[in-house]
């Protein structure tokens, strides 16, 4: 109980810095999916409730691999995901991109340190991603996902600086 408090309470704090755009609601049941994704390079399947076996994820949706804002965001995960696995999460890029344009965007900007997937059409509604202004894209929210399967914490904003400070303090106050 301790642990919600101390994440509905980050969460409350960053609210301010969503941008109000729409998003799942804290306690939500996360929906499951299985998707093509790559790491490294390396294309392979991946499904949300297996991931979740291993810790919290964080879910991070961003709209378009090599533009200057989704690499700047990928680069950054990729330089924090040390603290992210000591923290026991899993950091997962979710985009609405083409798995070919993945496995390079997951050895160039992600530096082979974590999968980026794709996410079609039924994940960016389960997700409520849909890119208003550009429609076929995905806005840049990020989500922590407890390993119930239930969401964590929120941030959505379209600037990319935040993201990552944020999901990774909602991580580290799950440990606590």
């Amino acid at each position: 109980m301790k642990m919600l408090k101390t994440v509905l309470a980050l969460t409350a704090a960053c609210l301010g810095a969503t941008g109000g755009m729409a998003a799942l609601a804290i306690g939500a049941k996360a929906p499951d999916f299985t998707t093509r994704g790559a790491l490294a390079g390396k294309p392979f399947t991946l499904t949300l409730k297996h991931q979740l076996r291993h810790g919290p994820v964080v879910l991070y949706f961003f709209p378009k691999a090599f533009t200057p804002g989704c690499s700047a965001e990928a680069r950054e995960f990729a330089d924090h995901i040390a603290d992210f696995k000591k923290a026991g999460a899993t950091v997962i890029g979710m985009s609405a991109d083409p798995v070919d344009d993945l496995i390079s965007f997951s050895t160039k900007e992600c530096a082979g340190k974590f999968p980026v997937a794709s996410a079609g059409p039924a994940i960016i509604s389960g997700y409520d991603v849909a890119l208003k202004m550009k429609p076929g894209l995905t806005d840049r929210t990020s989500y922590v996902i407890a390993p119930s399967g239930r969401i964590a914490f929120v941030h959505s904003e379209m600037n990319y600086a935040g993201h990552v400070k944020s999901t990774l303090a909602a991580v580290e106050a799950m440990k606590r």
